[in-house]
C-alpha cells in the first residue's frame, strides 16, 4: 500500500495517526472559536462536583476538526500536481466523550472513490480512538476532493 493519496485504492487503510493530547487549553480555544462555553467543557470545578465524567469533556466537533491536520501527516500529496480539499462529512457519530487529559488518534480506510468533473472524491471511514478505552470517541465518513492542478 502507498501513502500517496492519488494512488490509494478502495479498502486501503492508512497508517494510524500519532496520539494527540486533549488539553484544557485546546478545549478552551475551541470553545472560544465556536462560542460554545457550556460548563461541561470549560468549568473543571463544576465538572468535578456535578458531571458524571468528573472532569471537563471536549466538544465532539473538536475531535472531528483535528482530523484534517493529522491526515496530512500520514499521507503524501504532491502539491505541484494536486490539491486536496475538505469536501464534507457524510456521517458522524460521537460514541464516547473525550475527557480533558485523554489522548486520541485517527484510523482511516478509503471506502469509496468517485470521479467527478471537479476531481476525485475520496470517502474515508474514520474512527477516533481514545487511548486506554475500548469505545471509540467518534466514527464517521469524511470526504476529501483530490483536484488535479
Amino acid at each position: 500500500m502507498t501513502n500517496e493519496v492519488q494512488n490509494l485504492e478502495v479498502g486501503d487503510t492508512l497508517p494510524v495517526s500519532e496520539w494527540v493530547d486533549i488539553t484544557q487549553k485546546k478545549i478552551d480555544a475551541f470553545a472560544a472559536a465556536t462560542n460554545d462555553f457550556n460548563w461541561i467543557h470549560v468549568d473543571a470545578e463544576k465538572c468535578a462536583k456535578e458531571s458524571p465524567f468528573k472532569t471537563t469533556i471536549a466538544h465532539g466537533f473538536l475531535s472531528a476538526t483535528l482530523m484534517p491536520a493529522l491526515f496530512y501527516d500520514i499521507v503524501n500529496i504532491n502539491f505541484d500536481t494536486h490539491t486536496l480539499l475538505n469536501y464534507g462529512v457524510d456521517s458522524i457519530r460521537f460514541i464516547e466523550p473525550v475527557r480533558e487529559g485523554d489522548q486520541i488518534r485517527y484510523k482511516s480506510t478509503l471506502a469509496e472513490r468517485e470521479v467527478k468533473p471537479s476531481g476525485t472524491l475520496l470517502k474515508f471511514d474514520c474512527t477516533v480512538e481514545i487511548n486506554g478505552r475500548e469505545k471509540p470517541a467518534m466514527i464517521g465518513r469524511y470526504l476529501l476532493l483530490l483536484v488535479d492542478r
